[in-house]
């Protein structure tokens, strides 16, 4: 709650009215990575680490918003609404999406701010634009339900930003329920709650302090390779629609007439979406360890054939592994080249693992790696300002 009190107190310093306040928080994905836009399965959940939105309408069509973390602010038009790659270009993004959809936007005055890592791979972007998205559709009473908001979410980082990202983000961002993972459909956008009994273990997420930015990473190269194997595929398999209708077969008999990186892309995704069903059914049953292994596969698949590691995550992940006994799973997560690595530890042993990975990780890159024990929270929400 100290968040959201300085939030509205530079809300109501700056407005000189109280606000409506808004949680959004950021996401962890346990498995599924880039399965999203390849209309596959994936497991993510929202944490406590989270963005908070002070917001009211404004008296005109003019836009008055400020960023605490950044100390920046902008006035804009609704009127005037412009794509690029600054933070103010999201929430612009934002709005063009409830215009094109036939609400009437009016003016707003906002203030935000919050405690996710940027650059970590915890989907602070999808949090600005989720969090916006549902405090917009609240103060202005549009009654949007949360997948539409989820949508103009998606469609302002695709087509403000230039990000072409899935849905899982916003997704999860708007639908994620505490001490609980989601799997996510992403063809059909529905989800089963998943129960994480994470007794003796949690969850902490180590961050390589390598900041990776997905507007102008290989992400979109990624994902054309995907689209151009399903299209080769789909030529002679009128079903395939997208990797999702793409068996382990099917794919094989493939091989010579896709390029070997096409290949190499197209087959690491098709086991990811398999790894992640069956990793649903181990959660489950409670089967940690099992579970973990499956962590464990799917980054090195991410580094050797999806090729978004780098070796800073690389050593993380290989230290982890050396302690298998008291770390049953990590891997990278996010859309890739830096951010963190997530890890299921013992409880008991946290202490000494940490320890190891800052002297190792220090004594390999000359710098220390930030740590995050995370929970698993509720997705956005308003929140009482007072």
């Amino acid at each position: 709650m100290e968040l959201v009190e300085r939030v509205v107190s530079v809300f109501i310093e700056k407005f000189k009215r109280d606000p409506a306040v808004f949680v959004s928080p950021g996401r962890i994905n346990l498995i599924g990575e880039h399965t999203d836009y390849n209309e596959g399965f994936v497991m993510p959940a929202a944490i406590d680490k989270h963005l908070v939105f002070a917001m009211t309408p404004s008296e005109d069509e003019r836009c008055h918003v400020h960023a605490i973390d950044l100390d920046d602010g902008a006035i804009f038009s609704i009127h005037d609404l412009k794509p690029g790659h600054m933070w103010v270009n999201y929430l612009m993004g934002v709005l063009d999406g409830f215009q094109k959809r036939g609400h009437a936007v009016k003016g707003i005055h906002c203030v935000f701010g919050g405690n996710i890592p940027t650059g970590a791979g915890l989907s602070s972007s999808a949090a600005t634009c989720c969090g916006f998205g549902f405090g917009v559709n609240e103060i202005f009473g549009f009654g949007l339900p949360r997948l539409e908001i989820a949508r103009i979410a998606q469609g302002s980082e695709n087509n403000f930003v230039g990000v072409m990202c899935g849905i899982m983000d916003q997704y999860a961002c708007l639908f994620s329920k505490a001490n609980s993972a989601l799997l996510l459909d992403c063809r059909n956008l529905t989800h089963r709650i998943l129960p994480m009994n994470l007794i003796g273990y949690e969850i902490l997420l180590i961050d390589s302090k390598v900041k990776h930015s997905l507007a102008s990473s290989a992400y979109n190269d990624r994902r054309r390779a995907c689209e151009e194997g399903a299209w080769v595929m789909g030529k002679t398999f009128l079903d395939v629609h997208s990797l999702r209708d793409v068996s382990r077969t099917m794919l094989f008999e493939f091989k010579d007439r896709l390029s070997k990186d096409v290949f190499e892309k197209c087959h690491f995704i098709v086991e990811e979406m398999e790894r992640t069903q069956q990793a649903a059914r181990l959660l489950m049953a409670g089967d940690i360890k099992n579970f973990g292994d499956l962590m464990y596969q799917t980054h090195w698949g991410l580094s050797k054939s999806y090729e978004v590691s780098c070796e800073e995550s690389d050593l993380l992940v290989t230290l982890a592994e050396q302690h298998r006994e008291y770390v049953p799973g990590a891997r990278q997560m996010g859309g890739g080249f830096g951010g963190c690595t997530i890890n299921i530890v013992r409880t008991d042993y946290k202490e000494n693992f940490t320890r190891e990975i800052q002297k190792k990780y220090f004594a390999s890159f000359k710098k220390e790696p930030d740590f995050y024990s995370v929970n698993l929270s509720d997705g956005v929400h308003s929140v009482n300002a007072n």
